[in-house]
């Protein structure tokens, strides 16, 4: 038996088994698709085209958080959020983000947001920043999609907003395990 694993093990670490062996690793697309539909509703149906670019970018992801946040920027700006993480091998928990930004920005938003978590070893090592830029532009609502990435674990947050907000920025999402006030 012991072989059979090791062999099993191997298969999967070289990318060598067929991808029904390593199913339990990652969410396919259409189970996305799925969990964004009952996350967003009514509102997901050009969430889709968004789904399927960032499927074909940077593949299956192995985790994926949903949650709400608000952010507002005059130069400068500030996002806080909330959620829950979901990993493919059944783990959940809630988790907190914050994070300042700098860049030509200007204005207020509230937003429903679905992250796509690739390559996360453990749930635990979510807790970190997450660098990345942002452009966006809402007038009453809009769709966005960015990629923030610290090491291999790349999060692809889409953004489902209201509010009045455009411009470019860089900043980063600092992921916590309880809210907190300061964005730093």
């Amino acid at each position: 038996m012991r072989p059979l694993i090791r062999l099993l093990t191997l298969g999967l670490l070289l990318g060598l088994l067929p991808p029904a062996l390593a199913d339990d690793q990652t969410y396919r697309q259409q189970e996305i698709l799925d969990s964004i539909e009952t996350f967003f509703g009514d509102g997901a149906e050009n969430l889709g085209t968004v789904v399927r670019k960032v499927f074909r970018e940077q593949g299956e992801p192995n985790g994926y958080i949903t949650g709400e946040e608000v952010g507002a920027a005059l130069g400068i700006g500030v996002r806080y959020g909330k959620g829950r993480l979901y990993m493919k091998n059944g783990y959940t928990r809630p988790v907190y983000w914050q994070g300042p930004s700098i860049g030509l920005d200007i204005g207020a938003n509230a937003a429903k947001v679905f992250v796509l978590v690739y390559r996360l070893p453990n749930a635990d090592a979510l807790f970190q920043r997450y660098p990345g830029a942002e452009g966006s532009l809402y007038f009453v609502g809009g769709v966005g999609v960015n990629y923030l990435q610290s090491g291999d674990t790349v999060l692809a947050p889409i953004r489902f907003g209201a509010g009045w907000r455009q411009g470019v920025s860089a900043g980063y999402m600092d992921f916590t395990r309880k809210a907190r006030l300061n964005p730093f």
